[in-house]
């Protein structure tokens, strides 16, 4: 066939499900009509013009169909290459001295998720990460190390392991290390989201500090406990708290696994909200923390949203139903993984174990679009 149909039908037979088939030309279509139809194909590509039907299957699945590959980062693995990357660059430099981490399957995008960036940052001792702003939204999920700050539109924050940090979109926000050991975070931003709509735009401060204009503690001090100042009025789309410390998050899991009934697909399970009105804490990013006590094999889940995890505590397994066949990743803390979207999983835990995870669920909630099935139950959503 000619160059339409073979270029279109390269990407249909890459995206489509194995009960999907292109719409091509059928067998009882003579050959004198084909070439008829590819002499059409090649005259409107010159107009820049495809034919749909040659492209539909690809275009409209029945199910979703992801590129993006299950993968492990073992942190024991990767830590020698962040620390060695402290030693080849300054935080200066860099201006953010992050190792992304790149799917399997999306090599080159910067993504870990089709609509999700992540990446490993460093700032050692007496470094400063430079003031600036940009349209993505950006969580920290601190990895390792203790008393380093971010500070985000005139507060600072210390962070701690496990913490929860936001940086709303278009807010100033620097990062510095006034300890004695090295920090390491997992960056998780909507960048991807944000390049699809071509809204990106960044800015740099002219200092490398900005100025503090509120106390430490602040937003928790005045949003945290179910009151708010009188002709209180948020006008951003994220949670007015910008550091969810691990301390609380763990002390809420334990109350809950004493007295809730734990969900088969994820035991005791919480997600991060905005006090305000309940809804999740980012505008496009929904951020979770679970407990699997131990001995635990979940049901097995799935949803469109493609999850990042990394453990905080504990070791185990996630399986998943990967169309190549079954994949297990054995996790433990300070690792991340990635589970595709639509892939069906399940986890198996060895002693009780804390997971953080992040995916594009707001996003797709607020869209409607969002689905998910537990176990062999039906297909719930969209919602």
């Amino acid at each position: 066939m000619g160059k339409i149909v073979c270029r279109q039908t390269a990407r249909i037979q890459e995206h489509a499900t194995p009960t999907q088939k292109p719409v091509m030309n059928s067998p009882q279509t003579s050959r004198a009509e084909q070439e008829v139809r590819q002499d059409f194909y090649n005259t409107i590509d010159q107009q820049s013009m495809t034919p749909l039907w040659e492209v539909l299957a690809g275009l409209v699945t029945r199910e979703p169909v992801s590129q993006a590959r299950p993968h492990l980062w073992k942190f024991d693995d990767v830590r020698p290459h962040v620390m060695k990357a402290g030693e080849l660059i300054t935080a200066k430099e860099a201006e953010r001295r992050v190792l992304v981490l790149e799917n399997p399957g999306l090599r080159g995008d910067s993504r870990i998720t089709p609509s999700l960036y992540a990446g490993l940052q460093l700032i050692l001792p007496g470094e400063v990460a430079r003031a600036h702003r940009h349209t993505a939204s950006a969580l920290r999920f601190i990895i390792e190390g203790n008393g380093a700050y971010t500070a985000v539109d005139g507060e600072k924050t210390i962070m701690e392991e496990g913490d929860f940090v936001i940086t709303p979109p278009w807010s100033w926000h620097d990062h510095g290390n006034d300890s004695d050991q090295p920090m390491i975070w997992m960056d998780g931003l909507d960048v991807p989201m944000v390049n699809i709509f071509e809204t990106s735009f960044a800015e740099n401060l002219a200092e490398d500090e900005q100025q503090l204009s509120r106390p430490a503690n602040y937003s928790p001090d005045h949003y945290s406990h179910n009151m708010l100042p009188v002709g209180y009025e948020h006008t951003r789309k994220c949670s007015p708290i910008f550091n969810y410390p691990y301390a609380r998050t763990r002390e809420t899991l334990e109350r809950m696994a004493k007295y809730e009934e734990w969900d088969p697909c994820h035991c005791v399970k919480v997600q991060y909200t905005n006090p305000l009105d309940g809804s999740y804490a980012m505008p496009t990013i929904a951020t979770f923390m679970q407990l699997l006590p131990k001995g635990m094999t979940t049901t097995p889940y799935r949803s469109t949203d493609g999850m990042i995890y990394s453990p905080v505590e504990g070791a185990g397994r996630t399986i998943l139903r990967a169309p190549e066949g079954d994949v297990t990743l054995t996790w433990g803390p300070k690792d991340v993984f990635v589970i595709p979207s639509w892939m069906a999983h399940h986890h198996e835990s060895d002693g009780d174990a804390v997971l953080f995870s992040f995916s594009d669920r707001a996003a797709q909630r607020k869209l409607g679009i969002w689905r998910e099935q537990r176990g062999n139950g039906p297909v719930a959503g969209p919602h």
